[in-house]
Formats: structure tokens, C-alpha cells, sequence
């Protein structure tokens, strides 16, 4: 099996030196390839070239910091039916079900054979929200509860619906793309820079930096400008610090719901005094505006360096205090110990990623597989793992990547050097017919955009993962066996995106 071999600090790459394969040569080394844990698959995408249909698959090996690119296409009116891949590895489910929604392109025995996000250039046109095809089981004993459309505490869309025995759950299906945006669209639609930074920081609100630094990276490497020592340090920084402030804020919210007001109060306050300090940094709690191509608008100083490290310092002790009163409470642990689990096995079947797979003890972290910025150099990033796969264990994790990032963050600011920073290029000049891949860790996990670019250098095609694409089924998976009342709870451990899935 033939793949071009990159990895994540390499430059955009030429078209025409990414392999064409067979599908059927490609299916048999993924068939077993995947079964290994050190792989899994970042995308797996088809976009129309002339009169075909080409497949691109990014696929990752965390144990060699390897990126390999492969393809194959298929003309694009072609009536055969592929061998689906999720049939063995269910973590292609997501990118089989788009392809098949956008393209009309079918995989013989695809067990989830269901739209993916109801984009508005679907094929099936008649295929709509409200008629999405639930999983449902008879029996005198079962009932079905009904939540959202729009969930009633955020107003983001999703359905969520339970079969349940009595109060105990045996299924949950999570149907999205209530409120599909076209965002990837909208890449392409524009030359302009600056609107498609924009639209990076607006793709999950929570994740501004994240999934503007991922848009950043796919820019420089297509036009080779890249972001200097300073620059690198300072995105790193901004990372950890909306790292910290999403996790600290879902402690607070797994606090609220089993009634424990202290920590609730003490989380909201700290939450807030992180986000404050991201905004003395750059004018924008989120971090919006930070983030921009080749350089930087927000540059720190010696006033800002002082004022980070204080406040951080400061956040990690109170927040330490916290995590302290969570372990020792026997209350709070009935209920998060031994709830929502999801063994080390379902969780790399479905190919879940980030904090979520950490817990369950699989050991993925762009951070430390595929260095990027100052990761693998000025910072040795361990990731945190845990093996129960509860609601403990997520909470766990996020507790101790609080105080990790705030290590990081000083680790960081404390050599650091205030120098003359690069103002933003918005006028780049793009590699023509290429791919970049903008491969990142966000807060909630990995983070991939994809950019394709034309025969003048501008965008033709943008795909964007967010680790909430992987991630819902395991949710829907942790609430199995469980009581219906204890899915807020199973909910907030995971904390994941809607609008991240509705792209």
C-alpha cells in the first residue's frame, strides 16, 4: 500500500504527489492497519475533480509521529457500491455517512447508514431532520423519552432520544445537524484572509483559539510563511489557557449537577477570572482576535507576561483547593465513580479522541504524537490518562490538565523574551494545487482542517474535523445501563459541541 509519508511541521504537499490507489488495495491495508492501536484515522473526505469523484484519507501514526496521505477516486456517476470500512472499524462511521450524504456514494454494509448533518447540498434532497430514521425497539416494558430539539439550558440544537426499562436507559441515539451552517462552504467562497479567520474562530464558540491556531498552521504551510519562536509561544499559551478555562468551567457545571453549590461558586469565579485574563491579553474573553496568519495583533509584553503568570499562579491554587474537596468528598464520589463508563475498547472502536479517550486509557494527544509550535521542543508534552472510563475519570483528567497547563504556561512565560512581532499577512500567497492540513489538540481533543487549494492558489475545497464528530457516540454509549437521571451528569463529562458537528 503506497501513502505519502509527512509529518505535522512539513509544508503544504503538491497534488500530484499524493498516491491514487485502488479502493480495493486501500480497503485491505485499513482492514488491518487500523486494528493497531497506534493508528487512526484524523480524515477521510471525497471532493468532485473534473468528472470524478477523489476520496482523500489523512491517516495518523501516533507511535512515529507519521502523517500518511493516500487516494482514490471513482468516476462520479458510477453505480458501485463500496466495501464499507465501518462495518469493521466503526470510527469511519462519521466520514462514510458524509460522503454518502453529500455524494450519494454507497458503502455495502454500512451499519449506520443514516445522514450525518442534513447539509444543505445534500443529495437526497427528501432526506430531512424530520424524518431521521431512530433506532427504535418494541416492548410492553420499554418507553421512549424525547429530548430537544433545542436543548432547553444552551439553545443549541440537537434530539436526544432514550429507550428505556423503567428509569434504566438501553439506548441512546443523538440525532444532529438541526442547524447545519455550511461553514466549510464559506472557506471556499472568499479570498479573503481575514473573513476566513473569522469564520476559524466562529466554528465552536468555546473553541476560538483552538480552531483558529488550526486555520493558522493550514495557512502557513500553503504559503511558507511560518510563525516565528515568539509567535509559537504565544499561541501556546493562549491554548492552555482556553484549556483551562473550559475545564474549570465543566468542573463547575459537573459540581451543579449533583448539587454541590461550593464547588459550582468556586469554579464560576475562577472560570471567570481565566477568561478575564484572557481578555486583558487581547480584548475578547474567548481569545477572539488573538489568533491571525504569519503574526499577531495582540502581541504580549512584559506588563502582560507579569499579569498572566500572576493570575495563573493564583487560578492553580484556588482550583487545586477545589479538586482537593471533589476527591475527598464521599458524596460526590457515589455519584461519579463507576457512572458512564466506557471501556479502553469501545472508546478506540468508535475512534473517540481528546480528554474523553484519555480516560478511558487511550493515549491520544496530538501534543505528544504529532508536535506542533513549541510541543516536542520547549514543552515535553505527558499526556494524562486514566483507565476507568467513568465520569470520575473525565473529571479527573480535566482536574489534573488544569493544573498541567498552568505548569506549561509558566514554564513558558518565565524564559520568555518580549520581541517585535509580525503584524498578520492577509494577502498570503497560497501553493497552487496542494493540501495543508492544520492538525492540532484542541481543549476537547483533536482538532483537523484540511485545506485544497486551485491551479491560482485559492481554496477550493476546506474540511474541518472537531473532536465532537467522534465523540457523541461515546456519549451515547456511557449513559447505556445507566439511570435516565444520570445522563446530565454523563452530559457534562463529556461537554461536547453542537455547532462543532454542524459545520
Amino acid at each position: 500500500m503506497i501513502y505519502y509519508i509527512t509529518d505535522n511541521r512539513s509544508q503544504a504537499i503538491k497534488l500530484s504527489q499524493i498516491p491514487e490507489v485502488d479502493y480495493a488495495a486501500l480497503y485491505e491495508d485499513l482492514k488491518e492497519r487500523l486494528k493497531q492501536e497506534q493508528y487512526h484515522v484524523a480524515h477521510y473526505f471525497a471532493r468532485p475533480e473534473e468528472e470524478r469523484l477523489r476520496f482523500y484519507l489523512i491517516l495518523l501514526d501516533d507511535a512515529t509521529s507519521k502523517i500518511m496521505i493516500s487516494s482514490f477516486s471513482m468516476e462520479y456517476y458510477e453505480d458501485i457500491a463500496l466495501p464499507s470500512l465501518t462495518a469493521l472499524h466503526p470510527a469511519l462511521h462519521p466520514f462514510e455517512r458524509e460522503i454518502a450524504e453529500l455524494y450519494n456514494v454507497e458503502f455495502d454494509s454500512m451499519p449506520w447508514a443514516k445522514p450525518l448533518r442534513f447539509s444543505y447540498n445534500r443529495r437526497n434532497r427528501n432526506s430531512t431532520i424530520d424524518n431521521y430514521p431512530f433506532y427504535t425497539i418494541e416492548g410492553e416494558s420499554l418507553h421512549e423519552v424525547n429530548v430537544g430539539p433545542i436543548h432547553a439550558g444552551i439553545i443549541e440544537p440537537g434530539a436526544f432520544r432514550f429507550i428505556c426499562n423503567g428509569e434504566s436507559v438501553l439506548h441512546l441515539e443523538i440525532a444532529l445537524g438541526y442547524q447545519h451552517r455550511g461553514v466549510e462552504n464559506e472557506f471556499s467562497s472568499t479570498d479573503n484572509r481575514l473573513r476566513q479567520m473569522l469564520l476559524a474562530e466562529s466554528i465552536a464558540g468555546d473553541s476560538a483559539v483552538s480552531h483558529g491556531v488550526a486555520y493558522a498552521m493550514a495557512m502557513e504551510k500553503l504559503s511558507g510563511k511560518m510563525a516565528d519562536k515568539n509567535l509559537e509561544q504565544e499561541r501556546v499559551v493562549a491554548l492552555e489557557l482556553e484549556r483551562m478555562a473550559m475545564h474549570i468551567a465543566d468542573t463547575g457545571a459537573l459540581c451543579t449537577d449533583v448539587g454541590y453549590q461550593l464547588g459550582q461558586v468556586a469554579c464560576e469565579a475562577l472560570r471567570t477570572m481565566t477568561i478575564n485574563t484572557t481578555q486583558a491579553w487581547c480584548g475578547n474573553r474567548f481569545g477572539k482576535g488573538l489568533i491571525r496568519p504569519s503574526g499577531t495583533n495582540k502581541p504580549l509584553t512584559k506588563e502582560k507576561v507579569d499579569m498572566i503568570r500572576q493570575n495563573v499562579a493564583e487560578i492553580k491554587r484556588r482550583y487545586n483547593e477545589v479538586r482537593e474537596d471533589i476527591k475527598t468528598s464521599a458524596t460526590l464520589l457515589a455519584r461519579y465513580e463507576q457512572c458512564g463508563i466506557v471501556p479502553k475498547q469501545e472508546m478506540q472502536r468508535i475512534g473517540g479522541v481528546g480528554m474523553a479517550a484519555r480516560a478511558s486509557g487511550v493515549k491520544r494527544d496530538i501534543r505528544s504524537s504529532h508536535p506542533y509550535l513549541v510541543y516536542g521542543s520547549q514543552i515535553q508534552h505527558e499526556s494524562i490518562t486514566k483507565r476507568h472510563g467513568d465520569v470520575m475519570s473525565r473529571l479527573t483528567v480535566r482536574c489534573r490538565e488544569v493544573l498541567q497547563s498552568a505548569d506549561y504556561i509558566e514554564q513558558i512565560l518565565a524564559g520568555y523574551t518580549p520581541a517585535e512581532s509580525c503584524r498578520p499577512d492577509y494577502d498570503l500567497a497560497l501553493s497552487s494545487e496542494s493540501i495543508s492540513i492544520g492538525l492540532m489538540e484542541g481543549w476537547r481533543g483533536e482538532i483537523c482542517h484540511v485545506a485544497i487549494t486551485d491551479k491560482e492558489g485559492k481554496i477550493e475545497t476546506y474540511k474541518i474535523k472537531d473532536p465532537s464528530l467522534h465523540n457523541w457516540l461515546a456519549l451515547a454509549l456511557a449513559v447505556r445501563g445507566e439511570g435516565i437521571s444520570d445522563f446530565p451528569i454523563n452530559n457534562k463529562s463529556f461537554n461536547l459541541s453542537y455547532c462543532g458537528h454542524d459545520l
